[in-house]
């Protein structure tokens, strides 16, 4: 594939070597054009359905809403919302996927079954209808209805729980499903599936690392499933030395979509989650994540409610480093977000 700047996959290689151009186009020696290969374990299921090969190797932005306040921070994100998907998700359900299919769990009639606050679910279901395998979502009712439409806009059955349980309650009915018919399902269960952080172990660091050419002081995230924090994270601690992982901790109420605070004792702590990788944390309210996409949007970029609280985390961390390189995630797209009263007052 070319565009104005040559072969796409060239790109990480001639940014070193483009000259005469600004100090502010060549991002201060950054490479945001970097990409990685695609594993050798999975390239012929991307011949086989061509539209994984959209999933990954997203860009990285850099973001200046601080940059006067803080002139020695270097603030970066990777624009996950651009999967096919439009969010994150779709990397650990690639993954997931793939490997139930190389194992033989699905493909043969099982249905693939999992929980989700609504991403996964978009993800789930968009691969499933891409490699013909049923797909059966369970959500808590208060999903924003963007969610919902899209999975069952891609064929996937929709499963509703009460709201006011919370998402551990649709995690909870996803296991007595499962365990009801064991036989009719493939539960994926992305809370304890170890291909979940090693999606991100594989390819979200890496391209991290090759993007920032592994100049990042500081990665901010927050916990879902923990297969963000706990992928990136071990990578990022085993190849760059000194780097700080920070965690957002959501408020318990209203909550933001997506996040988990983990701190209450009835709180389902996820199996895949490597709590050793944080070094910091930075709570965050709704409003302030709110605050966040609404200053994102002036700046020309339409994020979700989670890459808001994340924003919020990197302000909080500039404002106690004062000098470094700090690097998050954009996690979904804004529009996603327009039926939950998210951009109404902003």
């Amino acid at each position: 594939m070319h565009d104005k700047w040559g072969p796409v996959h060239k790109r990480h290689k001639i940014a070193r070597f483009v000259v005469g151009l600004p100090l502010s186009f060549r991002v201060c020696d950054m490479n945001p054009f970097a990409t990685i290969p695609i594993e050798e374990r999975y390239a012929e299921f991307h011949k086989r359905y061509p539209a994984l090969n959209l999933i990954g190797n997203t860009r990285m932005v850099e973001i200046l809403c601080f940059k006067e306040e803080f002139p020695e921070v270097r603030v970066y994100a990777k624009a996950e919302y651009t999967n096919p998907g439009g969010s994150l998700k779709d990397r650990p359900v690639r993954r997931m996927l793939l490997e139930a299919s190389i194992e033989g769990k699905i493909g043969k009639g099982q249905v693939v079954l999992d929980s989700s606050s609504g991403n996964a679910g978009i993800a789930y279901a968009m691969l499933g209808a891409m490699m013909n395998v049923p797909v059966q979502i369970v959500v808590p009712g208060n999903a924003s209805k963007e969610r919902k439409l899209r999975i069952q806009a891609h064929g996937a059955r929709l499963v509703q729980t009460d709201p006011l349980e919370g998402y551990d309650e649709a995690l909870r009915e996803g296991h007595r499903i499962a365990d009801r018919e064991p036989g009719k399902y493939f539960h994926c269960d992305q809370y304890a599936n170890e291909h979940n952080w090693l999606s991100h172990y594989e390819t979200t660091a890496p391209e991290i690392i090759a993007q920032s050419e592994g100049k990042l002081t500081h990665f901010v995230a927050g916990i879902g499933t923990g297969g963000t924090v706990t992928g990136v994270g071990r990578r990022l601690k085993k190849d760059i030395a000194g780097v700080e992982v920070v965690q957002i901790v959501p408020e318990d109420f209203p909550g933001i979509e997506g996040l988990k605070p983990l701190e209450n004792p009835g709180d389902i702590i996820p199996k895949i989650l490597d709590q050793s990788v944080v070094d910091h944390k930075v709570r965050v309210s709704s409003a302030e994540a709110a605050r966040m996409c609404a200053l994102l949007a002036r700046y020309g970029i339409f994020a979700g409610q989670s890459s808001g609280a994340y924003l919020y985390g990197v302000y909080e961390t500039a404002k106690r480093i004062r000098k470094g390189v700090i690097v998050t995630l954009l996690n979904d797209i804004g529009e996603r977000y327009m039926s939950t009263g998210l951009w109404e007052t902003r």
